[in-house]
């Protein structure tokens, strides 16, 4: 592999010319914008994220914003993003940082450990980015481009993050904002250029010294990843139950719930893992509604008869 510096300098050359313009990166940008892209971003693609940070952003452009509304809020401003536990650690997070740090995102990573929702790869990712510090920061894109160029593997195989970590780091140059920017741009190569399946091999920056290139390209032998579905499971049931209480202003009775699932037995599965996650609420009359909505409209033939020509409010 060619020089460290000389490596970097290849990526970080190629990530000036070509990198997308996605709004967390443009300049300006403050911390809490930063940590709200990187758990939005966890597992769910680039394109479904950046409508929902805008409007999340918009409406809670300070952690104190989010802080003061209900977590059913931001359960309901989450949609279709995918894991929305993610959206009520953000708001846990967001009133820690107004109870210890007075509504600002610190710097240091095992500060930021500390925070609720708050990974090793959030907290790496949150510093470097948002604070130009020398983290390496590891996500799949960077791991897969990493192990091709330096390991000479056509995947990086089973996450070990100390292995990872280390294999990242002896990368890094040595000026920290030289690092930071490092780190973002072998995501964006990961990412658009050493794809899983069909890899851009003729335009990659560091193309003439990829060890797996160098050595042919061979194919990956390494243990199969377990295939992942989504259709008939208990996360699709989940959803489609957040469905039905986010597109209502208030409570909804058990049986607007039953009519999403025929397996009644996997619907209150799902059910009771909602309530177990405190993503829903169960009311003491039979009704079900998110965390801390529970008072917003009452029950759900009150607030019909109360204001039956109101339009249901949808996520966006």
């Amino acid at each position: 592999m060619q020089p460290v510096e000389s490596f970097a300098d290849a990526v970080l050359g190629w990530y000036a010319e070509h990198a997308r313009d996605l709004p967390w990166r443009r300049p300006g940008v403050g911390p809490w914008a930063v940590l709200v892209s990187e758990v939005m971003l966890q597992q769910t693609p680039v394109a479904r994220v950046q409508p929902a940070y805008e409007a999340w952003l918009r409406r809670w452009p300070t952690p104190a914003a989010l802080a003061a509304d209900p977590p059913g809020d931001a359960v309901r401003m989450w949609g279709k993003l995918g894991y929305p536990r993610r959206a009520l650690r953000l708001h846990e997070c967001a009133g820690a940082l107004v109870e210890r740090h007075g509504g600002s995102v610190p710097s240091d990573v095992d500060v930021l450990l500390a925070l609720p929702g708050v990974g090793e790869y959030t907290a790496r990712a949150v510093a470097a980015f948002a604070f130009g510090r020398r983290h390496a920061v590891v996500d799949t894109n960077v791991r897969r481009f990493v192990a091709r160029a330096v390991g000479g593997q056509g995947d990086a195989g089973p996450p070990s993050a100390v292995r990872d970590l280390a294999a990242v780091e002896a990368l890094l140059p040595a000026e920290p904002a030289r690092a930071a920017q490092f780190g973002v741009a072998a995501m964006e190569v990961g990412a658009l250029v050493c794809t899983a399946r069909a890899p851009r091999c003729a335009v990659c920056p560091v193309r003439d010294s990829c060890a797996w290139r160098n050595a042919g390209s061979p194919p990956y032998s390494g243990p199969a990843r377990p295939a992942q579905t989504f259709a008939g499971t208990d996360r699709q049931v989940r959803g489609l139950l957040l469905d039905v209480l986010r597109g209502s202003e208030h409570p909804v009775t058990a049986e607007q719930l039953h009519r999403t699932w025929a397996d009644p037995a996997q619907r209150d599965r799902a059910l009771d893992g909602l309530v177990a996650d405190g993503l829903v609420d169960p009311l003491p009359d039979g009704c079900f509604a998110l965390p801390g909505e529970r008072d917003r409209a009452g029950h759900p033939d009150r607030a019909s008869a109360q204001a039956p020509d109101r339009q249901v409010a949808r996520p966006g």
